[in-house]
């Protein structure tokens, strides 16, 4: 993508709306130091059990990201150091920043092998840190029981949906872990754009043309159904108003503002939608105590998503 180094891989990935990420967060070892991952400055690798990001910074340093998600079959040592040298070589670095681990099946005990072998080439200095993606606040316990030391959990988090708060957020606050949060703007549904509408009427309101729409849709079925979704949405554009800023921003600003929450990703699209303008306001506005009241006047009114869904990540493993 026109940034110097190649990033090799023989999957094809550029199409005109494929959806990329743009990572608005707190790189946990430095204090502070916030990183914008964004087309242009992005460098992409994607495979079946890998998405990869590299990003060049100033004075020509060079940010390190990759997502692992193997097979649930036996982690071995080679297994895992094979498939940590691919990312390296694809994104020729000889240490990875952070690598975020997820693992589809409980069942199977093999995500403490692989966290344990990861541990490992943290140690070898081929990996700065070790992070998860999507698991709940019991496996996290556990892992972080076992000496594993993972420095965050990427998982959904939105005004809707609040159960990361629930039971995960105390444990981070008590071991130092942070939330990485993603689908807090639920695909779009947080805007403008779907205010006042009524999507019970065929074409009378804006098309859920994406899966991200269609998935948070459903989510605001389980939470309390549209008509209680735009009760919200009037509330946060009560909010934006008087900022002078727009729904999303104040429904990101939300929850960078929760506890052990260290940074939001916010999806772009190529071309379509990129948010640029919002995503510098979502750090120059600040929520006071009436904003945050009128919110959670409304979201308590909800039903409890902890209960109807699961924990964190459980979505993904009914």
């Amino acid at each position: 993508m026109g940034c110097g180094r190649q990033v090799v891989d023989g999957v094809k990935l550029i199409q005109t709306t494929l959806s990329m990420l743009c990572f608005i967060m707190l790189m946990l070892d430095l204090p502070l130091l916030t990183w914008l991952i964004y087309m242009g400055l992005l460098k992409i690798s994607m495979a079946s059990s890998s998405i990869e990001f590299v990003e060049r910074g100033h004075q020509s340093s060079w940010i390190s990201l990759t997502k692992w998600v193997p097979p649930p079959v036996k982690m071995t040592s080679s297994i895992v150091r094979e498939s940590i040298d691919v990312s390296r070589r694809r994104m020729d670095v000889p240490c990875l920043d952070m690598l975020q681990f997820h693992w589809w099946d409980y069942s199977n005990p093999g995500y403490l092998d692989a966290l344990n072998h990861l541990t490992d080439l943290k140690e070898e200095g081929k990996i700065k840190t070790v992070a998860l993606t999507n698991f709940d606040t019991e496996r996290l316990r556990i892992i972080l029981e076992n000496g594993i030391p993972v420095v965050s959990n990427q998982v959904q988090h939105s005004v809707v949906d609040m159960r990361p708060q629930q039971k995960m957020a105390e444990l981070c606050q008590l071991t130092g872990v942070k939330l990485i949060t993603y689908g807090t703007v639920m695909g779009g549904l947080l805007s403008e754009k779907f205010l006042d509408t009524n999507l019970s009427i065929p074409f009378a309101g804006p098309p859920l043309n994406t899966p991200s729409l269609q998935k948070y849709k459903r989510m605001v079925d389980a939470w309390g159904g549209w008509s209680q979704f735009q009760v919200l949405l009037q509330t946060l554009k009560r909010i934006a108003s008087k900022h002078g800023v727009s729904i999303p921003v104040v429904a990101v600003r939300y929850i960078l503002d929760q506890p052990a929450v260290a940074g939001s990703m916010i999806g772009v699209r190529l071309g379509l939608a990129e948010h640029i303008q919002d995503t510098n306001a979502i750090f120059m506005l600040s929520l006071d105590e009436d904003d945050v009241n009128s919110i959670q006047e409304v979201t308590k009114k909800g039903k409890d998503l902890l209960g109807v869904i699961g924990d964190c990540g459980d979505e993904y493993r009914r």
